[in-house]
């Protein structure tokens, strides 16, 4: 009788102590948000100054993409390789993931989460035996630093270009705004924004400046605390002078006639419960990281306090022109488990900053469709309000669509400035007023 009590307990014992060892620690913080604190990757022949082109890229296969190899072996592109370097967090984001430790759990479904408060979610090194590790790194990108509680791109600068003959079609000049409601760490209101009847987690609004034929068109878009809950998005049409609500079809559309979907924003703009995740293991590959203000910045565009916009070259301009750093990455595949024109999505999501800036979009007969690239500045070599901040600044994107030959480039303004991002500016009343 004491021997098969002994084997009953034994299993629910081993998950127990199972559960106790996979329970996430300050050494897992440290490792999280600090990869490189012991060293940065580095790859024979690969080092700083190394220019990489059609000629050599076989040699250094191994720390590109499968996109980004064959953009290169195409002759479109060069990549210039720069000093690795950390990316440090916001020490409030960094400091809610220690005293929310352990707290977040997944639930029974995709896109059910319990227990989160503010940080990042889940700190452990994911691994290809965990089924859910996917997931827990799409939470991580979701709940994210990227652009911090609140922050303002004014003005971004949109082309859209024929990849051929490097013919500029359109220029838009727009502004972003972005603003977490909910689980904020930094600026006031802390840890929400109240009244929020509706449990909004966050706010995107987009105003296009020029030109003038698409003048003061408004997006808002408005993702929901319960990510069972379909987002809402609301589109302004100036000459129309109405405010009507997207469908949730229409956000995987081009957007204002780019090669960008809604969905494409910021890496990935949908919800958790969108997808089917699933981890494909961690890399080291070149990412484009650095330092704004070392960069070779273009005259194009004036601005009143002399800020300069990243350039573009390459094939048809449609490539950015700065540094990329050899940095650890996790690879992610996203399956759409509803209608879409997507396959699927190759993310790799930065290891340290938890944001994605290189992404494959396949069309649904599995051929690669887009190549996705969104730059990254360290904050301390940006704007002087950026200094400090622990945000990654979002500096420059390149969505090349392979299949039309076309692409859609960004230069950006990014300031993380409260100030500028009012709660109003999220609400539907607030673009019927913004004439």
């Amino acid at each position: 009788m004491g021997k098969s009590l002994f084997h009953a307990v034994l299993p629910l014992l081993a998950a127990s102590i199972s559960v106790a060892a996979l329970a996430a620690t300050d050494a897992d913080v440290e490792k999280s948000f600090f990869p490189y604190k012991n060293g940065v990757p580095s790859m024979p022949g690969l080092a700083v100054g190394t220019v990489i082109n059609k000629a050599n890229v076989d040699q250094f296969k191994d720390a590109l993409d499968v996109g980004m190899y064959q953009v290169i072996k195409n002759g479109w592109y060069e990549i210039n390789v720069g000093k690795t370097t950390s990316f440090d967090s916001d020490k409030f984001y960094v400091e809610a993931t220690r005293k929310n430790l352990g707290k977040a759990k997944l639930g029974a479904k995709t896109g059910d989460i319990e227990g989160f408060v503010a940080g990042r979610p889940f700190v452990e090194e994911p691994s290809l035996s965990d089924p859910r590790a996917g997931e827990k790194l799409a939470w991580n990108f979701k709940y994210g630093i990227n652009w911090g509680d609140n922050a303002v791109i004014s003005p971004f600068y949109w082309k859209y270009k024929d990849l051929q003959s490097a013919k500029v079609e359109k220029t838009l000049k727009l502004s972003f705004g972005f603003l977490n409601l909910k689980h904020r760490v930094q600026h006031a209101p802390v840890p929400e924004v109240l009244p929020n009847p509706s449990e909004l987690f966050r706010g995107i609004y987009v105003k296009v400046l020029e030109p003038q034929d698409l003048k003061n068109t408004q997006l808002l878009i408005q993702h929901y605390e319960d990510d069972q809950k379909q987002d809402d998005a609301y589109l302004y049409l100036g000459f129309q002078r109405r405010v009507r609500r997207l469908a949730t079809g229409q956000q995987s559309d081009a957007f204002l006639g780019s090669d960008l979907m809604i969905e494409d924003f910021e890496g990935y703009n949908g919800r958790v419960a969108d997808m089917k995740w699933s981890f494909k293991g961690a890399r080291n590959i070149l990412m484009p990281f650095y330092n704004h203000n070392e960069m070779k910045l273009t005259d194009e565009f004036k601005e009143a306090d002399g800020y300069k916009y990243v350039d573009f070259h390459g094939q048809g301009g449609c490539f950015p022109d700065v540094t990329w750093q050899l940095r650890k990455v996790y690879v992610l595949e996203a399956v759409p488990v509803g209608p879409s024109p997507v396959g699927k999505r190759v993310l790799h999501i930065d290891a340290q900053v938890s944001s994605i800036n290189r992404t494959l979009v396949y069309d649904r007969k599995g051929e690669l469709w887009k190549s996705w690239t969104i730059g990254k500045s360290h904050p301390d070599f940006h704007l002087a309000v950026n200094k400090g901040t622990g945000i990654a600044i979002d500096d420059s994107f390149s969505m090349v669509d392979v299949q039309t030959k076309h692409c859609t480039t960004g230069q950006f303004k990014g300031q993380v400035d409260p100030k500028q991002v009012p709660p109003s500016m999220f609400q539907v009343q607030y673009m019927r007023g913004g004439e």
